[in-house]
């Protein structure tokens, strides 16, 4: 008798124990005994296409911090779900992904929706395991097997986990055969000791903190709460803690009078690197030592600048001298000045201040998603901090697709979301858009609309190809609807072209609760005019 839908509920009891709450199913025939072992204990969100599901999984995980389920049949359906295992990889999200498969005895012999799916996500994952078609033999083994799958993915270097199972038909023959029981307290099979507390630092980097009087701090996304600063200027992506930080900094740095004036003697980079290209050159130029705090990441150097790479979490404490601090934040203050009178004097709806004004109107306790290319970007350079909106983004290989597949998982915890996307990321993952409207989710699109791939005017190529074979290859010009491709996903859409009709949009009451989408059309040309314009702006401010 086959014991799939035993083993199966066996794994998810083991889940649920460990505090797993959401999983992420694509249907599919060969998935059957896990996917009603998932249905009867966890929140199950079924979704069509496998890498919508794949991506929306790591949205919850992004968010909630606790690893989330993906599962799918046999066959190609696991291939879709690479892009968001390697995404989790390189941004440490815990995440575990079940492909179900033939049992060993119809591989090779040409059996339908058959593949090689061992290793299939290659040393993108933590950990593999590829435990065979389950038997009463084997029982024994099933609830280690579904506690250490969550201890991978949540240990000290979180990230994703695989799981190739396994099952032979009839799936669900077995309603009556029971598993192994679990711990009789109610918690996992394994429990793990946790992340290591901070450490305290060697004595050459102890004495570079004491010496340095104009220290300055990088924070990006997953930075550690153990550096005590006083005076010390921080300079934070909006993912990353945000206290002290500078606003503006981006343009600050872009100004070779301002860099000039405010070179640091000591340099803590903190998280995951930001997204600006202004700050990684000016690392790379600095003579000052640099200390990266990347405990239990990846090596975080793209620079190659490191003095220091401390993969333990170590306790720092930096002072600044008088005015250190000061002085960036008065410099931030005159830029934002700058912003402000630029963007007035622009009626249409411009990218920067798309980004400016949509954060500055969020309301408290929302989480917004931010695409990559020039969303995440603008919303380094434009938006002013603030410590009472969780910003989350997909950088951990800065793609654009899964974007609005993202948001839904992170909407799908319960939090206020909005997505800041581009057209192209929003077409890229259309799938995300069937069933949206019907799901119980406040999700606010905002879709920048210039009919292309704007980051790419920013380019080299754009001065060196002729406009044609320029626009052929990199501006990738779309002439969707995208009103209309909304409307028949059965959103509301709001279209505006002005910065008084975006004003006038992101200021309106919901009409309903749910899904709501603004188009805020744009222009490519003009908009690396009006980043030009920004940038000058902010130098003439800064007395350059």
């Amino acid at each position: 008798m086959s014991v799939g839908l035993a083993f199966s509920r066996t794994l998810v009891d083991e889940w649920r124990r460990a505090g797993i709450t959401d999983a992420y199913l694509s249907p599919g025939s060969r998935s059957t005994p896990l996917a009603v072992a998932l249905a009867e204990r966890l929140d199950v969100h079924v979704i069509l296409d496998e890498r919508c599901a794949a991506f929306s999984a790591l949205g919850t995980a992004l968010a909630s911090g606790r690893p989330s389920i993906v599962a799918c049949t046999s066959g190609t359906a696991g291939t879709h779900f690479h892009a968001a295992v390697v995404e989790a990889s390189q941004a440490g999200i815990p995440f575990i992904v079940c492909t179900a498969d033939r049992p060993a005895e119809l591989h090779d012999i040409a059996a339908a929706q058959t593949t090689d799916q061992r290793n299939l996500y290659g040393n993108a994952v933590r950990w593999f395991a590829d435990p065979g078609a389950p038997d009463a033999a084997t029982a024994s083994t099933w609830r280690s097997l579904a506690a250490r799958a969550v201890a991978e993915a949540t240990g000290y270097r979180p990230g994703p986990v695989h799981l190739n199972l396994a099952f032979k038909e009839p799936f669900l023959d077995d309603d009556t055969t029971h598993g192994p029981p679990g711990r009789a307290d109610g918690g996992p099979w394994h429990r793990t000791s946790g992340r290591p507390a901070p450490v305290e630092p060697p004595a050459d980097v102890r004495a570079a903190c004491a010496q340095a009087v104009r220290p300055l701090v990088i924070s990006g996304h997953g930075a550690p709460a153990c550096v005590t600063l006083d005076g010390v200027p921080v300079l934070s992506d909006h993912r990353g803690p945000l206290t002290g930080t500078v606003a503006h900094w981006d343009l600050l740095l872009r100004d070779p009078g301002f860099t000039a004036s405010h070179t640091p003697d000591l340099v803590v980079r903190a998280g995951m690197p930001p997204a600006s290209k202004a700050l990684a050159q000016w690392l790379a130029r600095l003579d000052a030592p640099q200390i990266v705090l990347a405990p239990g990441s990846r090596w975080t150097d793209p620079t190659r600048s490191a003095t220091w790479m401390l993969t333990a979490p170590t306790n720092l404490t930096l002072t600044g001298e008088v005015g250190w601090a000061d002085a960036w934040g008065s410099a931030a203050e005159m830029a934002g000045g700058a912003i402000d009178t630029v963007l007035a004097a622009h009626d249409e709806a411009t990218e920067p201040g798309v980004a400016r004004q949509l954060f500055a109107t969020l309301a408290e306790g929302t989480t917004l998603v931010v695409s990559s290319s020039m969303p995440i970007r603008d919303l380094e350079s434009f938006a002013a901090p603030r410590g009472d909106v969780r910003v989350l983004a997909n950088r951990g290989v800065n793609g654009i697709d899964g974007v609005t597949s993202t948001a839904l998982g992170v909407a799908l915890t319960g939090a206020p979301t909005t997505l800041l996307i581009g057209d192209l990321a929003l077409l890229h993952d259309q799938g995300a858009l069937t069933g949206l409207a019907a799901r119980a989710v406040d999700l606010h699109l905002v879709v920048v609309d210039n009919h292309g791939g704007g980051i790419f005017s920013f380019l080299p190529q754009a001065g060196l190809l002729d406009a044609a074979r320029f626009e052929q290859l990199f501006g990738t010009p779309q002439a969707v609807d995208l009103e209309a491709l909304l409307g028949v996903h059965g959103i509301d859409c709001v279209v505006v072209a002005t910065a008084t009709e975006l004003d006038r949009a992101l200021a309106a009451p919901r009409r309903r609760p749910g899904v709501r989408a603004t188009v805020v059309r744009t222009d490519r040309c003009a908009n690396t005019a009006v980043h030009d314009e920004l940038a000058g702006a902010v130098a003439v401010a800064l007395g350059s």
